[in-house]
């Protein structure tokens, strides 16, 4: 099973980024798919989540209406497009996939907002 995030960088207030989370050895539209991000001295919290049949998303307040989820089963990726980008963004993003006790990480890739 791997989980292999993409996408993120240093980006200037306001911008924007599109992370992607490749995923193989498992059966990718059968899993709900979540991003996470965590800060430096903070815990991890859920930015936003796709569900496995029907595609439905839900987001975390801060982001809301900023970042959306979306996923293509065809390709197993899920992809999470960030705009409006404020410093307080900035954390290192996490891919998570899970189904029942079935439970996979992706190894995360930093996000930088900043001047």
């Amino acid at each position: 099973v791997q989980l292999v995030e993409s996408g993120g960088g240093l980006v200037q207030p306001g911008g924007s980024l599109r992370l992607s989370c490749a995923a193989s050895g498992f059966t990718f539209s059968t899993y709900d798919m979540r991003w996470y991000r965590q800060a430096p001295g903070k815990e991890r919290e859920l930015v936003a989540a796709i569900i496995s049949a029907g595609g439905r998303t839900s987001y975390a307040d801060l982001v809301k209406g900023r970042f959306t989820i979306s996923r293509d089963n065809a390709k197993n990726i899920v992809s999470l497009q960030m705009n409006s980008l404020k410093p307080e963004d900035t954390a290192v993003y996490y891919c998570n996939a899970r189904r029942a006790w079935w439970d996979y990480w992706g190894q995360g890739t930093q996000v930088t907002v900043s001047s």
